[in-house]
């Protein structure tokens, strides 16, 4: 006779499951045991039930071993779905036979415990509610950017990872040895994907970055998943509305699919929902008189930090737009501002609340002899780039992208204290393990 198949958690509470005969496989919640009755929270990927078991039922020895059976400890269960208004979800699966898989060790993560602790405990912290949900937000999240780019006729490219040159300057690249010749791990994949704009016009790449800067902040990873982003026949006014349009979009959608999740991690949907463009522009002449009306003492030509960030921000329900800024503080690539040569076009779309920049983006420098002499007042080796400059010599055009950093957007959309919380393992300054 066949095995009955385990079927999911979830179709417990579907309409028509009361006193079905059902058999579930699992870990272990939490459990109690009041003399011959044994309770049992139960989850798998779809949810989580009580499960009863009586002594009586399923016998001494198994009994036993279900009783003993610890936090993660792995089951499988058959039984009937009973309604009981004290559960949670109003259901519970009475159990006939409870197989112990594994008993288990007893859980070394509780409550309370050091976030260090938890860091080097981060291959089982994995499986905490949060973790889940956060996870779950982000795998919905990344469909949906997939999504909007297939529907904007953008095509996905798989640029390289290893590189010959560091592409936004050598101080924050991580150096290996390949093969006997300096590489680098990859800062960006933009001058890649700026190559492949000429046979497709519209391409994207979703792949890890490494940044060797010591930066121990909220909002900062040595690894991080980037999206990037190369539009050709772009200027400054169409990739900001390219990127609005992308982030109502992928906000709405995840807040359409994952709303159980957003809640448990202290997200309304419909603050998601509310997003809608266009999003206001701040330029950066504009921000520098701001700062100084609220006290901050910055003068033109610097770079903004993280509390001049949170200062513009902490009081929009919107991302905003900074734009133009001083090109002494920006990329060698990026195009002058038309008939003022003090500043780039180029814009950074800062998310509300003070959670800092999601997305750098600029149109970018297509004559020769410009980009030439930024590359080189960067100390850069310019033999090293003579394939990035042959993209201006063979049919050159009009051209803008931008990157995001998938981590930090996924911190805000869940609410995260700390960007390390928005991936499975970490990689920081202190840490590449486990």
């Amino acid at each position: 006779m066949t095995e009955p198949a385990a079927e999911p958690i979830a179709r417990i509470f579907g309409p028509e499951a009361v006193g079905r005969s059902i058999r579930i496989r699992g870990w272990l919640v939490r459990a109690r045991s009041s003399g011959g009755l044994l309770f049992l929270v139960v989850r798998d990927r779809t949810g989580q039930v009580q499960v009863t078991a009586r002594r009586d039922v399923l016998g001494e020895s198994d009994f036993d071993r279900a009783e003993h059976v610890q936090v993660e400890g792995s089951l499988e269960i058959d039984g009937t779905v009973a309604e009981d208004r004290r559960s949670p979800g109003g259901r519970e699966l009475k159990a006939a036979r409870i197989h112990v898989v594994q008993s288990g060790d007893p859980f070394p993560v509780m409550a309370d415990q050091t976030e260090e602790f938890r860091l080097d405990q981060r291959h089982l912290v994995v499986r905490s509610p949060e973790m889940v949900a956060t996870f779950r937000v982000k795998a919905t999240l990344l469909r949906a950017l997939r999504e909007f780019l297939e529907s904007e006729e953008v095509l996905e490219m798989t640029p390289p990872v290893l590189t010959g040159n560091p592409a936004e300057g050598g101080a924050e690249a991580f150096q290996i040895d390949y093969f006997g010749r300096p590489g680098y791990l990859s800062q960006t994949a933009q001058l890649y994907l700026e190559a492949l704009i000429f046979p497709h016009e519209r391409v994207y790449g979703l792949t890890p970055s490494f940044r060797a800067e010591k930066s121990r902040t909220p909002r900062h990873l040595t690894e991080y998943l980037h999206l990037e982003v190369e539009l050709a026949w772009c200027d400054l006014a169409e990739l900001l509305d390219f990127e609005e349009r992308m982030i109502v979009s992928v906000a709405h959608a995840v807040a359409d699919r994952r709303p159980a999740e957003l809640r448990e991690l202290g997200r309304s949907p419909e603050e998601l929902r509310a997003l809608a463009a266009p999003f206001a522009r701040l330029s950066y002449d504009e921000a520098i008189e701001r700062l100084r009306a609220r006290g901050f003492s910055i003068a033109w030509g610097q770079d903004l930090g993280t509390a001049e960030e949170r200062a513009l921000t902490m009081e929009e329900a919107q991302p905003i737009f900074l734009t133009r800024f001083p090109k002494e503080i920006k990329a060698f690539y990026m195009l002058e501002t038309p008939g003022n040569p003090r500043t780039v076009e180029a814009a950074d779309l800062l998310a509300p609340e003070g959670y800092g920049e999601l997305i750098g983006g600029s149109c970018r420098e297509t004559d020769l002899t410009r980009l030439t002499e930024r590359l080189r007042a960067t100390g850069a080796d310019l033999p090293s780039y003579q394939w990035y400059l042959d993209l201006r010599r063979y049919g050159s055009v009009p051209h803008a992208g931008f990157g995001l950093g998938v981590e930090r957007l996924v911190r805000w959309i869940t609410r995260r204290d700390h960007i390390r919380d928005t991936t499975p393992f970490p990689r920081t300054p202190s840490r590449h393990t486990p």
